[in-house]
């Protein structure tokens, strides 16, 4: 079992249950799925790019990527429709636990001027979005390996029912938010 699992089946639920007032184990807010996601529209036409930001996302998250088309033409970008345009992976389980750990404990101190996430990033059902400016963070990538520095966007899909409970359960599961936004 992957220790932040762990953590939330002895630590994490019964504390929500506690705060949230509710009995049924069911009923409390968990991690449903982690979708990492990368946008390669510079690789219009560079297949070598892809191909090189699908592996280094199948080895960040330690499954393969789903390479994603694009649905409509955008004559402004130079885009066709079907043209591949991106790359995906959806994480469930006992991989989801894992990268979040990574994520958590390795990736994000590694971030120049890192002083938490944001909390502000939720959609308004308990589910948090973040981004990353390079995939050099992550320890499985070599930099000297790297021709091009990509970015990626991070999804952590939560059955919490809003913003405060996907805040408590992310906050208790150990992702670092900022102490006060400045804003």
């Amino acid at each position: 079992m992957a220790r932040l699992q762990e953590k939330y089946r002895n630590e994490v639920a019964p504390e929500l249950a506690k705060e949230l007032g509710r009995d049924n184990p069911h009923a409390l807010p968990r991690l449903e799925k982690i979708v990492v996601s990368m946008g390669l529209g510079k690789s219009i036409g560079e297949r070598k790019r892809l191909e090189e930001a699908t592996g280094q996302l199948a080895l960040i998250t330690g499954q393969k990527a789903q390479i994603t088309k694009s649905r409509k033409a955008v004559s402004g970008f130079r885009l066709r429709e079907g043209m591949e345009v991106g790359a995906r992976v959806t994480l469930r389980g006992k991989r989801m636990y894992e990268f979040l750990d990574r994520l958590i404990v390795l990736a994000l101190p590694r971030v120049r001027d890192f002083r938490g996430v944001s909390f502000k990033a939720f959609d308004g059902r308990g589910n948090y979005s973040m981004g990353l400016n390079e995939q050099l963070v992550f320890p499985e990538i070599d930099p000297d390996k790297v021709t091009f520095v990509q970015g990626m966007n991070i999804t952590m899909v939560t059955t919490a029912r809003s913003n405060d409970e996907g805040l408590l359960l992310l906050k208790k599961m150990g992702v670092p938010f900022r102490k006060a936004d400045a804003n």
